[in-house]
């Protein structure tokens, strides 16, 4: 008694996917399309964001310091950046350091004309401080905050670069919402739109079976099963071939662009996917069961 509780909704569910063929494969199509432009635009977001994240790590903000600024005060002020919101890390060049620095870049080929400073550092007022950035957003504000400072004479950084990151990322991201968005709002229309047909062709089923003492909860169950089934079988298809595509893509990519293999740094595909499987599960999950209880809500009443 109680198996035949449990199988029969589940295989009224089913049977109603079969009933109402067209629907429900126009419903899976649509779920599908939906999880799969998901997919596309999230390992898009998840590698344009590690992309990123290493060319942050170029992305610095020289500051340089008002003459006669201490180096114990200097150094206060490199703890203090440590801990600011997208820094990722700050270093300390000292006078030697700078000069040694300009003498390898400019002297390389002609030593013997720093032999001349021997002794008497040109770049004795020229200690800085080199903060690498974890997320280029931050900058503009940084910049302007080291800039008040009193010790601070001169603030070098990359605007243009640390914009750009920024505004990528901002467009890719707005684009997948706006897109998800439209595909889930299809996507539970149709869904509804299929359930609606299998109760209208169950109408006098379900009568009888509540004349017999059938509770709400036993009637509206196969509706569920059906709505979150279908989802369900949408949601799966496009992650098998999201994962195929994802792998045949970079290892295209890294052929056809060899030279920039080094710089070109993908994530793993477990560890896309890893996010991305739970998450375009439970997506279809929520517009299966929300598209099926909308019409049960409207349409079935019991």
């Amino acid at each position: 008694m109680i198996w035949n509780r449990i199988w029969y909704p589940i295989k009224q569910g089913i049977l109603g996917i079969f009933r109402n063929r067209l629907f429900s494969l126009a419903s899976v199509v649509t779920i599908a399309a939906c999880i799969f432009v998901f997919g596309i635009f999230y390992s898009l977001v998840q590698n344009i964001e590690e992309l990123a994240r290493h060319a942050e790590e170029t992305i610095g903000i020289t500051v340089f310091f008002q003459e006669g600024t201490g180096e114990d005060e200097i150094l206060r002020i490199a703890e203090e950046l440590r801990g600011e919101k997208g820094v990722l890390k700050v270093d300390y060049i000292s006078p030697e350091e700078a000069w040694e620095n300009y003498k390898e870049k400019y002297f390389s080929e002609n030593p013997e004309l720093a032999a001349g400073f021997e002794g008497d550092n040109p770049l004795i007022s020229s200690a800085s401080l080199e903060i690498r950035l974890s997320d280029a957003a931050e900058q503009d504000r940084l910049v302007k905050e080291i800039g008040g400072m009193d010790v601070v004479r001169k603030v070098n950084h990359s605007a243009e670069v640390a914009r750009g990151l920024a505004s990528v990322n901002l467009l890719i991201s707005s684009v997948s919402v706006s897109i998800t968005v439209l595909l889930f709002v299809v996507s539970l229309l149709l869904i509804s739109n299929t359930v609606v047909l299998s109760i209208n062709a169950r109408k006098d089923e379900i009568e009888i079976i509540k004349w017999i003492g059938a509770t709400d909860a036993f009637v509206r169950t196969p509706f569920l099963v059906e709505g979150t089934v279908i989802a369900l079988v949408g949601s799966a298809i496009p992650l098998g071939l999201l994962y195929v595509i994802y792998l045949v893509g970079i290892r295209l990519i890294r052929q056809r662009f060899g030279v920039l293999s080094s710089s070109l740094q993908f994530l793993p595909a477990g560890e896309i996917f890893r996010v991305l499987i739970p998450a375009a599960l439970c997506m279809g999950l929520v517009i299966g069961l929300a598209g099926s209880t909308l019409s049960i809500r409207k349409h079935l009443k019991v």
